[in-house]
């Protein structure tokens, strides 16, 4: 599923080629890319304009100029694509709007993303409220929130996948977070020091900013941006996926190991803490 940076990517491509663009038309082509809607995409969103664009961890938004928003959910296989009109012949295309002389098209081949009409509250979408603030929101904090983190009977790997602790860090950021800082993936979190809490969460944001850069992880075609092009931070990563290569600080194999249900990627030398 697409993390924090791989949303990025894709947001500022659509703030750069569809804000101040208007819906002409919006074709769906498949009912699940906007089941939870009360409304018709094909007749609401036809005559407004993308005002801005927005996101909070892995969710991502349109703002329209009737004040609403238009939430993008991704999940594991959504793209969101612009082109010239008629371009795209996917198999996997479920919704097609026209946007004067570029189309923008939402290609998922897994049929679990979809496209949402939502009002915004306090200018983050209804949908997406009760997800916390993520590492590159202004106002974060990052001391609150390692100490709402030390609050919790957990793995500090399923703390920091928790969204409503802190949003955006998936498996890769976490386990590349916690590599960077020495710690290991199944440190009870409120065992931990507020020094080290605060540590992680700064090392997320490092290695989260460094993957945008590279325009995000992407180990398969699943993930594009907005052009259709992959990120190459995968080429970067020290611990995630890193099974049984030599880890880049030490050359103690790099060991996977199952921490909530999720695979977690660690160096047994250096991730002691």
């Amino acid at each position: 599923m697409p993390e924090l940076p791989e949303v990025e990517v894709v947001r500022r491509g659509l703030d750069r080629h569809i804000v101040g663009r208007t819906f002409d038309t919006v074709e769906v082509l498949h009912p699940r890319a906007v089941r939870g809607n009360a409304v018709d995409l094909t007749e609401v969103l036809p005559g407004l304009a993308v005002t801005g664009t927005g996101r909070r961890g892995k969710y991502m938004w349109l703002t329209l100029s009737d004040g609403a928003s238009l939430v993008v959910h991704l999940r594991m296989s959504g793209q969101m694509l612009v082109g010239t009109p008629g371009a795209l012949t996917s198999p996997h295309l479920r919704i097609r709007a026209l946007m004067g002389d570029v189309e923008l098209d939402f290609v998922d081949q897994r049929t679990f993303g979809m496209w949402q009409y939502t009002p915004l509250i306090d200018g983050i979408p209804e949908p997406v409220t009760h997800i916390a603030p993520d590492p590159f929101e202004a106002d974060f904090d990052a001391h609150q929130t390692a100490r709402a983190m030390r609050r919790k009977n957990s793995p500090l790997k399923s703390v920091l996948l928790n969204q409503e602790v802190v949003s955006g860090i998936g498996s890769i950021y976490a386990d590349e977070a916690m590599w960077a800082v020495g710690l290991k993936p199944w440190r009870t979190a409120r065992t931990m020091r507020q020094r080290d809490a605060v540590a992680v969460l700064e090392a997320s944001r490092d290695v989260m900013e460094r993957s945008l850069e590279q325009g995000g992880t992407s180990f398969d075609s699943l993930y594009v941006n907005v052009n259709g092009s992959s990120g190459y931070f995968s080429r970067s990563l020290n611990a995630y996926g890193q099974a049984g290569k030599p880890c880049a600080r030490c050359g103690t194999p790099i060991e996977r190991v199952v921490v909530g249900q999720r695979s977690s990627y660690f160096c047994p030398r250096c991730q002691v803490g």
